[in-house]
């Protein structure tokens, strides 16, 4: 009896030293957009295969109109990467412009803005505000944000994450061999929401994933069926999201 008590003391203080070790790495993030009527705290625990994705936050209304962006990582937001590949073979050790249209496919045709390479992922030419990007975090963050949505009125907030080179079973190097683009990305973009009333004020809601995106960014459609999708699932294990 004591065995199993002294077993059960140390699988709890475990779970303790990891949950503390999770909340000491967490950052704050700060965004701000044009105008802000609902003031809103996103909270994100990483997950067991969270190794430094791309991800975007954005608002809709309930008919799914893009209202406007929250919040981008800055490498996918600005079109210049720190490093990697640019094309198959070719690597660069140092930041320089990478098209990449596989990394959040839904976010950047909601957004609609082309750049004139013709893809709607961002460049130089069409980046992101520097106020609604930010580096990518190593681990877990809070996002404190806003958005323009004024009064009662009801809104969407999604959120897209893409974790490159995750591949899977389903989702392998060389199911499309000829794509560069899949191969920067195997595991499509996940997307999550949640809909959102600014009358819930101090009430924490949860975004739960909706679908997938396009495997190489073709276009901007939402693929519903997630049944292929599983390490990408733990990119995050929690979304949460608070009204202030």
């Amino acid at each position: 009896m004591k065995t199993v008590i002294f077993i059960l003391l140390i699988v709890v203080l475990s779970a303790c030293s990891s949950q503390k070790k999770i909340e000491s790495t967490m950052v704050n993030i700060i965004t701000r957009p044009e105008q802000i009527n609902t003031q809103l705290e996103l909270n994100l625990t990483p997950g067991k295969y969270h190794n430094h994705p791309s991800f975007a936050v954005w608002v809709e209304d309930l008919e799914g109109n893009y209202i406007e962006t929250l919040y981008v990582t800055r490498y996918f937001a600005t079109g210049i990467f720190g490093h990697g590949e640019t094309e198959q073979g070719k690597w660069k050790s140092e930041p320089g412009n990478v098209r990449r249209p596989a990394t959040l496919p839904y976010w950047s045709h909601k957004r609609n803005i082309k750049a004139p390479d013709g893809l709607y992922a961002p460049s130089a030419e069409t980046a992101v505000p520097d106020a609604l990007t930010g580096a990518t975090p190593k681990a877990g963050f809070t996002l404190k944000t806003g958005s323009k949505v004024i009064g009662e009125k009801m809104f969407r907030l999604l959120f897209e994450v893409n974790q490159p080179w995750d591949s899977n079973d389903f989702w392998t190097n060389d199911k499309y061999p000829d794509n560069f683009d899949y191969k920067t990305s195997l595991q499509p973009a996940l997307v999550y929401a949640v809909t959102v009333s600014p009358g819930q004020t101090g009430k924490t809601l949860y975004l739960n994933p909706i679908g997938h995106s396009h495997p190489w960014g073709e276009n901007g459609d939402l693929f519903t069926d997630l049944t292929t999708i599983t390490t990408a699932h733990e990119i995050f294990n929690k979304i949460a999201v608070t009204i202030q």
